[in-house]
């Protein structure tokens, strides 16, 4: 187990990294692909490098408190750039790779952002688009390639650029800097609203990151596979700080494309995936299973009735039976050898809510999913769970060094050290978050059991109150509904009205699967296959199935197939694979005017 320093609450970010740099200077740090071949850096050339890079940023212009924004997906640079902008007095602005030119003009703005990193030509363009609005700018610096814009930085001219920047003027910087500063800015994914500057100071990020990673005994042989956007508390807090606590190394994927294929190769200790994630695995593992002969086909299915006993035997503290350990060795070993899963001793959950179903389904295969709650106001974790301690359908209990209560309205609130300073540029934002003793909240509903447990019920903006007067949760109803594995998505609506409905979606990844069995041709455009009624009447059956277990107010009496799948491009989904809400109501308005349409 970690041997936790209870001066870490007295570090500045970048005294962390230097530490850490002296205490594992030559194991490896940060992993990268290069020509299909893994390359890394050392602690040593990890700490260096973001030195001379921060020198750079300085020589550029960057003055105290000014933003430094950074748009591309997780690679060395990311990281570099992040730490590097903290080191030299900035503030690093994470922004999504999706986000459209308008919404990095509203970041880089608002954030104050005097410099801006970019991965590749693609988000380059972006910036030059909207660069004539951005007065402060200074300097663009492009991690991939070269430009001919005078105002364009490659990253390999950061180097000789940052050696004209004195060591002794670069030290003077970070030895102002203090642990209740200003780190960095993490924006909220604007699911109903303009995204907000979450202000996170250096005590927040690895006092609160530091206390959580003691609870999952890690150590130096930590291995992480970053994937989720860094623009994310949670990918920052595992991937950035928590590797820089413990010493372990992070091994960057390739793309999301490459995801499977990246755990095989690396092979995690810890693993953190959003609902989405797990339910795509879940669906692919699904579909193999579906093409197994008959007899491979009872194994799977009696070593899932066992895995999903024993876990429910270990949640009581009870020990495994002979049974699991047979159906560990026949079936449970060689599912995480195939995944990539056969070092993982967490798969960590957390983001959005999971439905039980997928919980269930990943405990009977031996791989029991510990679910986590947070958010990026209070830096990422609150509560956890672990395989020894969990109940299934929980966010865990609460961390040792936070107070979580219940409001009485059912507000989940949050107080301790890792709550956030406020938010950037918006006095009335933060008095609506903080109140006056202190606690956050956090605007999510549930309940603490009598052994502390926390349960997660929905989104208080998201509860439907329909005409009659019932408070209906729609994630729980959504997250049965997704079970179903041709559809891709559900929105449950209801909100003011009589019955509830609800808007589904097509799984693009899994409709060839279906259109043997059902009958149907194959199609040349997608959107066809949202009007053919024997897709239709499949989901019909599959959703009264569901209604059969549901309160009768919590029954779909209806529902329209979208001839699209919602996208974090088309705007329905954030970049964790949230829905967008209020968006999707406004998109779809017409869709859900009709499915109430005629009703008396």
């Amino acid at each position: 187990m970690l041997d936790y320093h209870d001066d870490l609450d007295k570090m500045t970010i970048g005294e962390l990294l230097e530490r850490t740099a002296k205490t594992c200077e030559h194991q490896n740090a940060l992993n990268f692909k290069v020509n299909g071949k893994w390359e890394f850096i050392s602690w040593k050339e990890y700490y260096e490098l973001t030195c001379l890079i921060g020198r750079a940023f300085c020589q550029l212009g960057l003055r105290r408190g000014e933003g430094v924004s950074i748009i591309g997906f997780n690679c060395v640079q990311w990281v570099v750039s992040d730490i590097a902008a903290i080191m030299g007095g900035g503030v690093p602005v994470g922004i999504y790779t999706t986000s459209s030119p308008d919404q990095c003009y509203f970041l880089i703005k608002h954030s104050d952002s005097s410099i801006v990193i970019v991965e590749d030509q693609i988000q380059l363009e972006k910036v030059k688009k909207i660069r004539p609005k951005l007065s402060e700018l200074k300097a663009i610096v492009l991690m991939k390639g070269e430009d001919d814009d005078p105002m364009v930085h490659s990253w390999e001219d950061l180097p000789s650029i940052g050696k004209k920047f004195s060591e002794e003027e670069f030290q003077k910087k970070r030895d102002e800097q203090k642990p209740e500063d200003l780190a960095t800015l993490v924006y909220t994914s604007g699911t109903t609203a303009k995204p907000k500057g979450v202000m996170l100071s250096h005590k927040n990020l690895i006092y609160n990151t530091g206390k959580t990673i003691t609870q999952f005994y890690t150590d130096r042989d930590e291995t992480i596979l970053s994937y989720l956007p860094l623009s994310h508390v949670a990918e920052q807090e595992i991937t950035i700080v928590g590797t820089m606590i413990v010493g372990g190394q992070v091994f960057f994927a390739e793309s999301m494309e490459k995801l499977g294929e990246n755990l095989r190769e690396v092979r995690p200790t810890l693993f953190l995936g959003v609902p989405r994630i797990w339910e795509k695995i879940q669906e692919k593992m699904m579909m193999a299973g579906a093409q197994s002969g008959p007899v491979r086909k009872f194994i799977i299915k009696w070593a899932k009735k066992v895995g999903l006993e024993s876990g429910y035997r270990e949640q009581k503290g009870l020990p495994r039976t002979f049974s699991y350990k047979l159906a560990d060795m026949l079936i449970f070993s060689k599912v995480k050898k195939q995944l990539g899963f056969d070092r993982c001793r967490y798969q960590l959950t957390g983001a959005a809510p999971i439905s039980k179903e997928t919980l269930e389904f990943f405990m009977s295969l031996g791989l029991p999913l510990c679910e986590v709650f947070g958010m990026s106001e209070c830096a990422g974790t609150a509560t956890f769970s672990t395989p020894e301690r969990t109940k299934l359908g929980s966010a865990g209990v609460k961390l040792p060094h936070v107070e979580v209560q219940i409001a009485d309205d059912g507000e989940i609130l949050i107080r301790g050290l890792n709550v956030f300073i406020g938010y950037f540029k918006d006095e009335k934002a933060t008095k609506g978050a903080l109140d006056e003793k202190s606690w956050l909240h956090t605007g999510d509903v549930g309940h603490i059991d009598k052994e502390g447990f926390l349960f997660i019920t929905d989104r208080k903006k998201d509860i439907i109150i329909t005409a009659g007067g019932e408070n209906i949760a729609p994630q729980m109803i959504e997250g049965k509904l997704n079970q179903v594995q041709l559809i891709g998505h559900s929105v449950v609506i209801g909100d003011k009205k009589k019955f509830l409905t609800a808007l589904i979606t097509i799984n693009h990844e899994t409709i060839d699967s279906f259109l043997t069995p059902l009958g149907v041709d194959k199609k040349e455009n997608f959107e066809e296959y949202s009007k053919d009624p024997k897709i239709r009447n499949y989901l019909e059956e599959e959703i009264g199935k569901i209604n059969k277990g549901l309160a009768r107010v919590q029954t779909i009496k209806k529902f329209i197939i979208l001839p699209k799948f919602f996208d974090v491009s088309t705007g329905e989904l954030t970049p964790t694979m949230k829905l967008k809400r209020k968006f999707i109501m406004m998109k779809y308005a017409k869709d859900v005017e009709d499915l109430y349409k005629n009703f008396t």
